[in-house]
């Protein structure tokens, strides 16, 4: 066995790494050659050269520069893509002598420290030598990687809890990372003082992959006793219980039983009760991998978001990289197609000083800058459009970053078979198995502390897109051919999770000696607990084994069969024969006690903002100023520079872009995608997010939340009596009862606002424990965030319209009620205290409230205009109010327009020029009408607040204010070199 190092230098970039192969098999030094010449670089651009590894000797220079040489590569066990592509190439040039491929990094580090932006310790392990020198070392670290040494030979443990005490108990939990409370630990001892043994650490850590706040849901599902402390405000005590009945209902004290229930899964009852067109029907809500619906008689569209938080506030790339891999697998888990990505991100600000970093946490520019770069890695390999999203910075996200990854799946009705029987094969398919991801669904389930990387480093992953393409090829031409009876991924808690929920309700046998292994040394539980990426499971009917395995072989899929589903209600898990696991799927499913949470609220106001006076007078506001500044607030700029790295065209079904307008530069409020060539219906993918809402009162967050994911698809064309709705709770520790009050409120929100606009939840997900404690014991919650994504029917794709306006001389129309409600809006980031007037004052302490009585209604009047081809450009209002919105829609299609604040339609209190431009009123709309079809579309908008308030024009943003003034007269230059000049990534 020889190993050998390749090394792969740019001719051009004497800054650039080098490439380093480490090669080792039995291979002589003409085939390395021709490896290296055939596959490794690129003559035009790059030199190479090659050696054995046990030649490599000290070079000592007259020339050498003093500088330190860096080498990284991933630590054992890591995925690495590129090396898998060196094997496969090698096989293709009929090179079958392969072993072990490393792919590493050299870098030139003029000073020490220098290096460590360039690498994870999580993920990589570090060589550091002078220039010239370090040979033996190299050797022996070359070594290392290729051949790690072996760990202990496989065991089974068992652990003695039945005669535990509570103390004892509990350091069981946090020493395995098992995420078990005292009473969950005190229901395993149980069951176990009745069987007469202890457990294995397979059975404990199956218990507590199944029980995990990720995969039960059991803060949702507890019992909640709620205390409500504050009075409703004398605003929300006017409001009709009929249209809000949860707010009425926590204006007391109460009992929940289990938030999913009497919210979530009871909001997508009554809506189907209510329901009487049965176009874009609910196929699945709340059972399966994704949320499902009717797109025609022939074919059905499925969605899911999940998030990926902690792992990516670990390693950005990794964890972003397999949420989009986790999220594709989800929808294939539903046999659909996967035919759209999208993605939403929350970020601390990328300015933050280094100095205000806790120990341990990347800063946010890193974070940023790997999270995205994961999502564009996999999506875009996996050639799937990205289509859709948001970014939000807060300091709040600094330590727990948050990233939503959502993918939308096509598939002909009734074709998904959900029925597992006794005698269906166990079948993996996809990737290997490692020690990646050990502990993932555990770890999700705590909040972070600064000793975290530490402690469940093995909870990073790497992905594998090319590896998911094949399965998801496999997939769709199994569904097809009828060869399983049921599918899942491999997510959260791997085998165990997958194998145990689909036998939940008949039993299954598995033998792990079987499973397809990356390396050597796993613990039996390890292999039955990993959650490493690119694996499905499939229940497989036996006359339809042999056709699988075939099929699989066809695509260079990696297929095993690694037991059977049985009628004995049990799971078992061997290893070699020895037993893993041998439990009563009644009690792993089932033996879960029932959480109780407290939850105490007595928030929901704000204070006035400092004023600060002058002579009696408030400083006279530069408005243009103030909306320059608000669209360059990284809140509301553009994203481009994020949204231009995916790919949001691969395969021909995207309608409306992400950016839209004359150079395609411009916002765009929704994706609207052509499923099937061969018809004219489409689909609207739209979000809506605003953590600073939740910070005030999360009920009103979670309507306004629902009325601007709405907001979006309608603006694009989409039917919203035709819509469909996902919820994704990113919370704080439910444990204390202000974060605990705060969830049960953005919940009942969402009952509300779902039953009222006659939108479903189709599907959801939370992630709680949100929150980062330092080594002083000191815990930073993120604020309370929502973000509700909706999928509507958009009836004809041909009178699908974009947010840019397209024609001077056309008229604009505000259409909505415009309120003094800036409570949680962008405008005090931007506005001096010494401009704060006393109606600005009391507007700021007043959060946007969504009218559940007129919204829906406006919202289907506006869509019976768009569809009836009255509206030339459509763009919701959202932050930064009125002002951004018409100097986004003129930037976006390079013309001007004149605003005249004077005709707004708003309530008495609104009656100021900066509340009336920067008020964040839901519900409202701006919109492009030809003259010829202005009488027209004032009829359709008859009984709704709808003003015609400016014209376009050739040039400039120009606003008139209540006085008749000119507030402000700007270029469609300044105006796009502030809303494109933040750094957003």
């Amino acid at each position: 066995m020889t190993a050998y190092l390749v090394t792969v230098r740019s001719l051009h970039d004497p800054t650039a790494p080098d490439h380093l192969f480490l090669i080792d098999g039995d291979l002589d030094g003409a085939t390395v050659a021709r490896l290296t010449t055939d596959l490794l670089y690129d003559p035009v651009v790059q030199q190479a050269s090659w050696t054995p590894v046990d030649d490599l000797v000290d070079e000592p220079s007259a020339s050498a520069t003093g500088v330190t040489l860096v080498e990284i590569a991933y630590r054992p066990g890591v995925t690495d893509n590129e090396a898998e592509s060196v094997r496969s190439g090698a096989a293709r040039l009929g090179i079958m002598g392969l072993r072990t491929v490393k792919t590493l990094r050299r870098y030139r580090v003029a000073h020490p420290g220098d290096e460590h932006d360039l690498y994870n310790d999580l993920i990589q392990t570090v060589l550091r030598y002078p220039e010239g020198a370090g040979a033996s070392e190299r050797r022996a670290w070359y070594m290392h990687l290729i051949c790690p040494p072996a760990d202990h030979e496989p065991l089974v443990a068992h652990i003695p809890i039945t005669t535990a005490s509570d103390e004892e108990l509990m350091r069981i939990s946090q020493a395995g990372v098992l995420s078990l409370d005292l009473e969950e630990m005190r229901a395993i001892q149980a069951y176990y003082r009745a069987e007469g043994r202890e457990p294995t650490d397979g059975e404990l850590e199956t218990l507590a992959q199944t029980w995990s706040e990720h995969c039960s849901h059991k803060t949702f599902k507890g019992r909640v006793r709620y205390q409500n402390q504050v009075p409703l405000n004398p605003q929300d005590v006017a409001l009709p219980a009929e249209h809000y009945p949860s707010l009425h209902l926590l204006s007391r004290d109460c009992e929940i039983d289990s938030l999913i229930r009497t919210f979530l899964m009871a909001a997508t009852r009554r809506v189907l009760d209510q329901r009487r067109d049965r176009d874009f029907a609910v196929i699945s809500a709340f059972v399966d991998n994704a949320g499902i619906v009717a797109f025609d008689e022939h074919y059905e569209i499925s969605f899911k978001v999940e998030t990926h938080n902690h792992p990516s506030a670990l390693e950005p790339f990794g964890g972003a990289n397999t949420g989009v891999g986790g999220v594709v697998r989800d929808v294939l888990g539903v046999s659909a197609q996967p035919i759209a990505n999208t993605d939403v991100f929350c970020f601390g600000p990328l300015d933050l000083p280094t100095t205000e970093l806790s120990p341990g946490v990347l800063h946010p520019q890193r974070i940023a800058a790997g999270v995205v770069a994961g999502v564009r890695d996999y999506g875009n390999k996996l050639g799937i459009p990205t289509v859709n999203g948001a970014v939000f910075y807060d300091r709040g996200y600094v330590a727990n970053p948050l990233v939503y990854c959502g993918t939308v799946g096509l598939a002909p009705r009734d074709t998904h078979p959900r029925a597992v029987r006794p005698g269906d094969a166990i079948v993996v398919i996809g990737g290997r198995t490692g020690r990646d991801g050990i502990h993932g669904a555990t770890f999700s389930s705590a909040e972070l502390t600064h000793t975290t990387a530490e402690e469940v480093g093995s909870a990073v992953q790497i992905g594998d897109p090319i590896t998911e393409k094949k399965m998801i090829d496999v997939v769709l031409q199994a569904r097809d051919r009828g060869l399983y009876s049921a599918i899942t991924d491999c997510g959260a808690g791997g085998l165990s999770s997958a194998v145990g929920e689909m036998g939940a309700d008949c039993g299954a046998e598995v033998e792990l000696a079987r499973a397809p292994l990356k390396y050597a040394g796993l613990q039996p539980w390890e292999i039955w607990l990993s959650e490493a990426q690119e694996r499905m499971v499939l229940a497989v009917p036996p006359q339809c084994l042999e056709r699988l395995l075939a099929l699989c072989a066809s695509e260079d899929v990696e297929a095993t069969v690694i037991g059977r589903y049985t009628d004995t209600g049990r799971l078992v898990v061997r290893y070699n024969g020895a037993s893993v696991v041998d439990l009563a799927m009644s009690f792993l499913h089932e033996g879960r006690p029932q959480r109780v949470l407290e939850a105490r609220w007595d928030g929901g106001s704000l204070p006035k903002p400092q004023m600060t006076v002058h002579n009696g007078d408030q400083d006279r506001v530069d408005v243009a100023h103030l909306l320059l500044a608000l669209l360059a607030h990284p809140n509301i700029a553009s994203k481009a520079p994020i949204v231009r790295t995916y790919d949001h065209e691969v395969g021909g079904r995207t309608v409306v872009k992400p950016l839209v307008g004359a150079a395609c530069d411009g916002p765009g409020d929704a994706a609207v995608l052509q499923p099937l060539p061969s018809s004219v219906r489409g689909i609207a993918i739209g979000c809506g997010i605003n953590p600073r809402y939740g910070l005030i009162d999360p009920y009103w967050m979670a309507l306004a939340c629902v009325d601007e994911a709405l907001r979006n698809v309608v603006a694009v064309g989409a039917d919203p009596t035709r819509a469909a709705i996902l919820d994704n709770f990113c919370w704080g520790d439910p444990r204390l009862p202000d974060r605990m009050a705060g969830l049960v409120r953005a919940a009942a929100g969402c009952y509300d606002a779902a039953v009222a606009y006659g939108a479903p939840f189709i599907s959801g997900k939370d992630s709680l424990n949100n929150e980062y404690r330092d080594a002083e014991g000191r815990r930073t919650p993120i604020p309370p965030t929502l973000l509700i994504s909706a999928l509507a029917l958009v009836p004809d794709i041909r009178r699908a319209v974009t947010s840019d306006f397209k024609e001077p001389g056309n008229a604009v129309y505000l259409v909505g009620l415009t309120r003094a409600e800036l409570g949680g809006s962008h405008l005090l980031d931007a506005l001096p205290a010494s401009c704060i007037s006393p109606a600005l004052s009391d507007a700021l302490t007043q959060m946007p409230r969504v009218d559940l009585a007129q919204a829906p209604q406006l919202m289907a009047a506006l869509h019976a205009a768009i569809s009836a081809g009255l509206v030339r450009a459509c763009h919701d209002l959202s932050e930064g109010g009125l002002g951004v919105a018409v100097a986004e829609m003129a930037l976006a299609g390079n013309l001007g327009v004149t605003l005249d604040v004077r005709a707004v339609s708003h309530n008495p209190a609104a009656a100021d020029d900066l509340v009336l431009l920067f008020s964040e009123s839901p519900t409202r709309f701006l919109v492009e009408v030809r003259p010829a079809d202005a009488s027209a579309f004032e009829a359709a908008m008859t009984g709704h607040a709808c003003a015609r308030v400016g014209t376009v024009t050739e040039a400039d943003v120009a606003i008139t204010g209540l006085m008749g003034e000119t507030l402000a007269q700007l270029s469609l230059s300044a105006v796009r070199d502030a809303w494109q000049g933040t750094r957003v990534v």
